[in-house]
């Protein structure tokens, strides 16, 4: 499932591409004709991210956009000339460019206070300028769940998925079991700055990168990681492989639906 940078940077590429025009909307697929033929013709105003979850506005419309990519979905912007290939849910257009939405959990208008109440039951998004860790620590100082579980929990922290729970856990050698009520106010506060720092950069970058200078392929003559999620990382998918910081084998386990990646070893504190 793409995680919160990676809806930031579409959001981005959205309002950069469609911004300020009238575009065509359009549902191949027919699965949303009723809300694409509501704004065809409309102006795009902006598109922006709240965690995991896309909204977009047109000028003229009261409704909101809302899109949830889940796991399978995706959302292309392409030449104008591009064809329609595969079940496209949604299609915006413009003279010079294309984007097509496929396989989305969500694509729906929503009603302004309807979108307000699915900003409201969101924790706080690293990426977001008006962000307050604040609740997410109260959230977190409150709860006897795992800390690795309540990163996870979009009503906490919005836009941490997978990949960024792992290594966030490990770069602050943080026990995943550790309950939330435990946890040092200190290392909250590091780690929250720290999750601002990669996310930030993997906005910019497209691909997720966690590891320090020292950890590099270069640094350490190894070889680079090869894995469809990109980046170079310290535990994220990288079962029984040695620890790049202590040399322990990197175990994982099903917590919540959800595979956990971590090192026995380095991950004993919080």
């Amino acid at each position: 499932m793409p995680e919160g940078h990676t809806l930031h940077r579409l959001a981005t590429d959205l309002t950069a591409t469609f911004g300020g025009q009238a575009v065509s909307s359009t549902s191949p697929q027919g699965r949303f004709d009723a809300g694409a033929s509501r704004l065809d013709g409309h102006v795009l105003w902006r598109a922006e991210a709240w965690g995991k979850h896309l909204l977009i506005d047109f000028t003229g419309v009261r409704e909101r956009v809302h899109v949830h990519l889940g796991i399978y979905g995706s959302f292309v912007i392409a030449r104008s000339d591009h064809p329609v290939v595969g079940q496209v849910r949604w299609r915006v257009a413009s003279r010079r460019a294309v984007a097509d939405l496929r396989g989305p959990t969500v694509c729906e208008l929503l009603e302004p206070d309807a979108a307000d109440e699915l900003i409201a039951r969101l924790g706080p998004d690293p990426l977001r300028p008006d962000a307050d860790p604040e609740l997410a620590w109260q959230r977190i100082t409150a709860s006897r769940a795992p800390i690795a579980t309540l990163l996870m929990d979009q009503r906490v922290l919005s836009g941490v998925g997978n990949v960024y729970r792992a290594e966030l856990l490990f770069r602050h050698r943080v026990d995943p079991d550790l309950e939330g009520r435990r946890l040092d106010r200190g290392t909250f506060a590091a780690m929250w700055d720290d999750l601002t720092t990669l996310m930030s950069a993997g906005e910019r970058t497209g691909r997720i990168d966690t590891v320090d200078p020292e950890h590099e392929p270069a640094a350490m003559g190894r070889d680079p990681r090869v894995d469809d999620h990109g980046g170079e990382v310290y535990v994220y998918r990288r079962t029984d492989q040695a620890c790049l910081v202590c040399g322990t084998a990197i175990r994982t386990r099903v917590l919540a639906g959800r595979n956990l990646f971590w090192c026995p070893s380095c991950q004993q504190g919080g």
